[in-house]
C-alpha cells in the first residue's frame, strides 16, 4: 500500500499525520487539530481525494492557528512525498475547478518534484476566515507545496463568502490530487526518467 506516517514535535506544535492514498473502501479520516474550520476543510479535500487521513495536532493555539496550519502542511507535504516513492505510474498532474454557490476556485498542480506555490486572487478573501486570519491558509498550501515537491497553483476567481471561497479551494485540490497521484501509466512520467 501507498502510505506514510509522520511525527513531528516542536516547542509550537505535535503532529501526527497518516496518510493512505489508496484505501478503497476504508476511507479512514480522523481529523483533530484543534482548529474547527481547518478540520473541515482537511476532511473534505481526503474525501475529495479519496484518501485516508488521520491528523492529530496539539499546537500553540493560545498564539494563533498559524504554527498548526503551517506544520500540519509541511506533514503532510512529507506523507505525500513519502507514500508517492520514485513516483513511477502516477499521472503526476491534475486539475479541477470546484464552485460553492457564488464561489468558483481551481487547482492545477503537478507532482514534479520542483515546489512552488502559486496563489492567485486572494485580494477577494475576508481578512478572516472563521475567526483566523486568512494568511494561515496560504502558508498551509506553502508548506504543502515545499515538502511534498509539487507545483500547486490555486487561483480564487470570484465569491464573497469565505467560507465557501475556501470550501471550494480544497475541494479543488482533492480531486486535482486524486487525478495526479493515481496509476495510469508505467514508468515515471518525465523524459529525463526521474521527478526529483
Amino acid at each position: 500500500m501507498r502510505q506514510a506516517n509522520i511525527h513531528r514535535k516542536t516547542l509550537e506544535t505535535d503532529v501526527q499525520l497518516d496518510l493512505v492514498l489508496d484505501p478503497g473502501d476504508e476511507q479512514d479520516m480522523t481529523i483533530n487539530t484543534g482548529v474547527g474550520f481547518f478540520d473541515h476543510m482537511l476532511t473534505l479535500m481526503a474525501h475529495w481525494a479519496g484518501l485516508g487521513l488521520k491528523v492529530r495536532c496539539r499546537g500553540d493555539l493560545h498564539v494563533d492557528a498559524h504554527h498548526s496550519l503551517e506544520d500540519v502542511g509541511l506533514c503532510l507535504g512529507q506523507a505525500l512525498a513519502e507514500s508517492l516513492g520514485d513516483k513511477k505510474g502516477i499521472n503526476r498532474v491534475g486539475q479541477a475547478r470546484v464552485p460553492l454557490d457564488e464561489a468558483l476556485c481551481e487547482c492545477v498542480l503537478d507532482i514534479s518534484g520542483r515546489p512552488c506555490l502559486v496563489y492567485r486572487g486572494e485580494e477577494i478573501l475576508p481578512d478572516l476566515i472563521a475567526g483566523e486570519e486568512k494568511d494561515v491558509y496560504r502558508e498551509f498550501f506553502k508548506s504543502l507545496a515545499s515538502n511534498s515537491g509539487m507545483n500547486l497553483h490555486l487561483s480564487f476567481h470570484y465569491g464573497q463568502n469565505g467560507h465557501h471561497l475556501m470550501e471550494a479551494a480544497f475541494k479543488s485540490l482533492g480531486l486535482a490530487l486524486r487525478q495526479a497521484v493515481t496509476l495510469g501509466r508505467t514508468n515515471v512520467l518525465s523524459t529525463k526518467g526521474a521527478l526529483d
